[in-house]
């Protein structure tokens, strides 16, 4: 099941996603600008293979829920990320309101 809400962030919208998966939730928050998710994100890959797409992400570890998520510290983020203020340690929340 995919269940898509929008979620309402100190007067911003951003879209809320979440993939019921056997097992696992794939989660994810999303702006115009970049997004956060789950453990599923591979930051490396988009820092390395994808770097050209310079693309604005970080990935949060341990997160069942999208309200975890919004929460929990992230664990990694990419270099673009970085280029914004967004640090590897800051909640997800605190991140996707410098994503607007």
């Amino acid at each position: 099941m995919i269940e898509m809400l929008p979620l309402e962030l100190n007067g911003h919208t951003f879209l809320s996603i979440t993939v019921k998966l056997p097992k696992t939730n794939l989660l994810v928050v999303t702006s115009d600008k970049g997004y956060i998710m789950c453990g599923a994100l591979d930051v490396a890959l988009l820092n390395e293979k994808l770097k050209d797409r310079k693309v604005i992400a970080g990935r949060a570890v341990g997160v069942r829920t999208i309200d975890d998520l919004l929460h929990a510290p992230l664990e990694s983020v990419t270099h673009e990320a970085e280029n914004l203020g967004i640090m590897a340690g800051m909640s997800g929340k605190d991140a996707l309101l410098k994503m607007v």
